[in-house]
């Protein structure tokens, strides 16, 4: 089923999750320990995040550096597989644009259909250290919404080569949102322009980037009406669970942590970091809930225990 028609269907607000695939050469046990610790809570669908090829360097005896392409953590498309066929939960893999061209792009999205998974969330995708070397007769999407275009013309049936009666796909495509901008847009209403037309574009839904203050997701929705995007808003969410978040997550993702949260967290012991990230995650939920999001979505990556204690007291607002 496709992620809209979930939405469309739910008579309270749904909660599902997101979690990595497990590095090159661990076991998809530890994957299926994961969706089995959810299990229990009915999740409507699991995304499953896709890395493109890293470049990192090793010092070899001789003083010398050897240059090393890898991808750390494959998998993606196979372990939404088994999850949906073991559990039949829906699940979304992630297809980027950095590190793949639009033919591989192509590729992934017919072994996809052939197994039966209608939703992708399309995204540009970090910059892995890692230029891949493009021959004259293949061509990248350069941002996600030449990736959104590419899967829209599949689902009407147009494929790179020029195939006869070629049987159009039928993906409900997500993308991001930012509510507090991405960091490469000059503006807020640029940014959210810019979204614009990625749903113009074929996009039938948004999961914003994990935020610590309601507000700012309440300010971004108000924005996108504006601009004319009608689309339903999911919210992400991640709990804060060590002092190390406080100085990471901003970093790596450019969000803000408001005041009182960071304080918190900053004079607690170490030990008791994870309740107060627990706490500020349910508040932030049920606020979240109360105002009718259709979704809560956790950024939960592979710890399924601390989101548990979330989603627990959640499941009485349902």
């Amino acid at each position: 089923m496709k992620i809209v028609e979930l939405l469309a269907r739910a008579s309270d607000p749904l909660v599902s999750y997101e979690i990595i695939p497990p590095k090159r050469g661990s076991s998809a046990q530890e994957i299926m320990a994961i969706v089995e610790d959810l299990i229990e809570f009915e999740p409507p669908f699991i995304d499953m995040t896709s890395h493109t090829a890293e470049v990192y360097y090793e010092e070899l005896p001789d003083g010398t550096w050897k240059r090393h392409v890898t991808r750390k953590r494959p998998g993606t498309l196979g372990l939404c597989a088994a999850i949906k066929g073991r559990y039949g939960v829906e699940t979304v893999p992630h297809l980027l644009c950095h590190g793949f061209t639009r033919e591989e792009t192509e590729d992934a999205l017919i072994e996809l259909n052939y197994l039966g998974i209608q939703n992708v969330m399309a995204l540009r995708g970090d910059d892995g250290g890692y230029q891949k070397p493009i021959p004259p007769n293949r061509s990248c999407n350069t941002n996600a919404i030449e990736l959104v275009l590419q899967v829209a013309g599949m689902n009407r049936g147009q494929y790179l080569a020029d195939l006869v009666d070629a049987a159009p796909s039928d993906f409900c495509v997500g993308v991001a949102g930012y509510p507090e901008k991405h960091f490469e847009a000059p503006n807020l209403t640029w940014d959210a322009l810019n979204l614009k037309r990625k749903v113009d574009a074929g996009a039938q839904y948004v999961v914003t980037q994990m935020f610590f203050d309601n507000e700012k997701y309440f300010r971004f929705v108000d924005r996108c009406r504006e601009v004319g995007i009608d689309v339903p808003i999911i919210p992400g969410l991640k709990i804060l669970t060590n002092k190390r978040h406080l100085r990471s997550l901003p970093g790596r993702f450019f969000v803000n942590i408001p005041e009182p949260l960071a304080a918190e967290v900053e004079a607690a012991r170490p030990e008791q970091v994870v309740d107060i990230g627990v706490e500020w995650a349910i508040r932030q939920s049920e606020e979240l809930m109360s105002a009718g999001v259709p979704c809560v979505h956790f950024y939960i990556m592979q710890n399924a225990h601390v989101v548990r204690r979330v989603v627990e007291p959640l499941r009485k607002m349902a």
